[in-house]
């Protein structure tokens, strides 16, 4: 883009774009408020002191139903079109977290979450694909960081949104949390209901050709990239992108209904079986599920216990460390999105998980040879530097490339299949995280170190060993790259780790 782009007013689909990202916002405040609001002296009395499986499924039960819910919206964006699809997702939200704020019972307050999961699989799921749909190809790999980005902003806001009401002495103060959340949820919904247009190639695929062009018009897609994009969904997939914790995109699909007749469901999900997509599809599942593994949800989700564990006694003093870590987050992802092409996949999957399991194993190190205390000594600041220096490497690694290359290196008849089920093995471990995290912390202060730490080391050998580069190479290239990486004696070494690591400009990819 040009500085004389920056000074006319903004084209149409980009408006639609930084509202349909706003989205993002809604998921960034309750992964921001869920950890502090668990551990207020109000909330723990409510609750009557839960024991670490109780606080881990109090903060898990969001995320089973979000993974269910993802796989139906689909359905629900063909039937009713993106922009509604996206409202009544966010309207569910809303109403989740409104139960969260009003809850009598603990029952009540997991039944909320449980209803804000439904909401956030559906209009997390949609939001991406709306993107696409209306993004010209060259500026669309921008406009899809956006509900990333904000997301990571919506982190911010939740972390300091707590920090300012757990001086309130009463339940009010982890209750306003959750409403002003059912508030934005409303708001968000609203505002895509009155003013995001629907999707012009849903409309062209119901028929609609005439209110289609208006609608092209009215976003400001020149003609020679409303073709590009219609061309290029030629299948009966979209791939979308669903953040996780972090703010990061976790590759999905959403069906949509299109003119070719597809394969049967048994036949597509049997392909993925198949010799040359079989250790493309192993591959994916181990590292989308691995990136939960790190630990990353766990240290987002539970950051107040970590820091109040690390020495920072009072919670204004842990939530206050919580919030900067969500604004290092939020700072270190704009420019790692920016430069996400210039580094080799393979590089950044290595280094990056060396990197965290530096951090991991050294604060496991300093716990278990009893090097931190609450009241004096160095070790407590190292083990807060450390959780920091964890978030940023992560997010400048792992949360920008793992997610593209499960999806990338998959074959185009099995690119959906694949997806889905890597991108289920991520939830599961999303859910895995968040459930035992409390309870491992419990049962030894260093434990979860030591075993975030292996699982990063553990995935850094692999993709050492198994998973060649891909960054730049066409379809083609990337099938010769796996059929030449068929067996571990045929695994290029350190000339090939060295030469994807070098920092070059990216390839022009034409869309």
């Amino acid at each position: 883009m040009q500085l004389s782009d920056f000074l006319q007013k903004p084209a149409g689909y980009m408006l639609a774009s930084i509202l349909c990202s706003s989205g993002g916002f809604l998921f960034g405040i309750d992964t921001g408020i869920i950890g502090p609001v668990t551990v207020m002296e109000d909330f723990t009395k409510y609750v009557g002191n839960p024991s670490p499986t109780v606080h881990g499924l109090i903060v898990s039960s969001i995320l089973i139903p979000a993974a269910i819910s993802s796989f139906f919206a689909g359905r629900v964006a063909d039937a009713l079109g993106r922009p509604r699809g996206i409202a009544i997702g966010a309207f569910v939200f809303g109403v989740g977290a409104a139960l969260e704020g009003a809850s009598m019972h603990i029952a009540m307050f997991i039944v909320g979450r449980i209803v804000e999961g439904i909401g956030e699989g559906l209009y997390l799921s949609m939001m991406v694909v709306y993107i696409c749909e209306i993004s010209p190809p060259r500026y669309r790999g921008a406009l899809t960081t956006g509900p990333q980005l904000i997301t990571t902003l919506g982190l911010v806001a939740g972390f300091f949104t707590c920090y300012g009401t757990a001086k309130i002495g009463s339940s009010l103060s982890w209750r306003l949390p959750f409403i002003l959340l059912a508030a934005y949820s409303c708001v968000f919904s609203a505002a895509v209901l009155m003013w995001l247009p629907a999707s012009p190639r849903w409309l062209t695929l119901r028929g609609k050709a005439e209110e289609a062009a208006k609608t092209w018009e009215k976003l400001d897609v020149p003609a020679a990239d409303r073709e590009k994009i219609m061309d290029q969904y030629e299948t009966s997939v979209i791939e979308t992108a669903i953040p996780d914790a972090s703010g990061n995109t976790n590759t999905g699909h959403a069906v949509s209904t299109t003119a070719a007749i597809p394969k049967s469901k048994k036949a597509k999900m049997l392909d993925v079986l198949s010799s040359d997509a079989r250790p493309r599809l192993l591959l994916a599942v181990f590292l989308m599920g691995m990136q939960q593994l790190s630990g990353i949800d766990g240290v987002l989700y539970y950051a107040p216990l970590l820091f109040q564990q690390a020495g920072l006694s009072t919670n204004e003093s842990a939530f206050f460390a919580s919030g900067v870590s969500a604004i290092l987050i939020f700072a270190v992802s704009i420019p790692a999105t920016i430069c996400a092409d210039r580094w080799g996949r393979r590089a950044n999957t290595i280094l990056g998980g060396l990197g965290m399991t530096a951090t991991m194993f050294l604060m496991g190190g300093l716990y278990a040879g009893d090097a931190v205390h609450a009241g004096a000594g160095a070790g407590r600041w190292v083990v807060i530097v450390c959780i920091y220096a964890f978030a940023v490497i992560y997010c400048v690694s792992w949360a920008v490339g793992i997610k593209c290359y499960a999806a990338e290196i998959q074959p185009q008849r099995t690119r959906a299949s694949a997806t889905s089920i890597a991108h289920g093995s991520n939830w599961l471990s999303n859910f895995l995280v968040a459930l035992v995290t409390p309870s491992l912390l419990a049962s030894s202060s260093y434990g979860a170190y030591f075993l975030f730490g292996g699982c990063t080391l553990l995935t850094a050998a692999v993709c050492f060993l198994c998973m060649p580069e891909t960054r730049g190479l066409n379809l083609d290239e990337i099938n010769n790259a796996f059929a030449r990486r068929s067996g571990l004696a045929r695994v290029t070494g350190f000339r090939e780790f060295a030469r994807s690591a070098r920092l070059r400009r990216p390839a022009t990819v034409e869309a």
